[in-house]
C-alpha cells in the first residue's frame, strides 16, 4: 500500500504538468542531409588518392624487391646491404605514411560529423524551445523503447527546420 501511495506521488506531478516529451532519429536526418553527402563523397575522394600514393609506394618497393632478388647474387656485399637498407627504409616509408593518411582521414571525418552533428543539434534545440518539449531523445542511440502516445515524433519537423525532404 505504501508503494502505490509514493508511486502517485511520484506520478502526480506528470500528470498534472502535461509534459512534452518527443524523440528523433538523428541517423535518418544526417543520412538525408547534403552537407554529408559532400562530407563522404569528400573523404571517398581523399581516401582513392592516398590509395593511388600507397600503391605506387607499395609497386616502387616491389620492385626493388624483386631486382634485389634478381641481382642479389650478383651484388657485392656492400650494394647487398645498402639495397637492403633501401628496400627497408622504403617499407618503414609506406606504414608511417599509411598511418598518416588513416590519422588524416579519421580526423578529417571526425570533424565533418561534427559539424554536421551541430547543425542538427542546433535545429533540435530550437523545436525543443519552440514546442515546450521536456525532452527529445535521439532513437538511433538505442534506446529500447519509446511509447508513440506520450512522445512524439519530431523528425520530420527536424528535416523540414533543416531544409531536407
Amino acid at each position: 500500500m505504501k508503494k502505490i501511495i509514493i508511486l502517485a506521488l511520484v506520478l502526480a506531478p506528470m500528470t498534472i504538468f502535461a509534459q512534452k516529451f518527443g524523440h528523433f532519429n538523428s541517423i535518418d536526418i544526417i543520412q538525408a542531409m547534403p552537407e554529408f553527402t559532400a562530407a563522404q563523397t569528400e573523404l571517398k575522394n581523399l581516401g582513392d588518392q592516398y590509395q593511388k600514393e600507397l600503391q605506387a609506394m607499395q609497386d616502387e618497393w616491389k620492385r626493388k624487391v624483386d631486382n634485389y632478388t634478381a641481382m642479389r647474387d650478383s651484388m657485392p656485399p656492400a650494394v647487398q646491404e645498402r639495397r637492403q637498407q633501401e628496400i627497408k627504409e622504403l617499407g618503414e616509408r609506406y606504414q608511417t605514411t599509411a598511418e598518416t593518411y588513416q590519422e588524416e582521414l579519421s580526423k578529417m571525418e571526425e570533424t565533418k560529423m561534427a559539424e554536421i552533428r551541430q547543425k542538427v543539434l542546433g535545429a533540435v534545440k530550437q523545436i525543443g524551445d519552440a514546442g515546450g518539449y521536456v525532452y527529445l531523445m535521439d532513437v538511433s542511440l538505442g534506446i529500447p523503447y519509446i511509447s508513440a502516445t506520450l512522445s512524439t515524433d519530431i523528425t520530420a519537423e527536424l528535416k523540414s527546420k533543416l531544409g531536407l525532404k
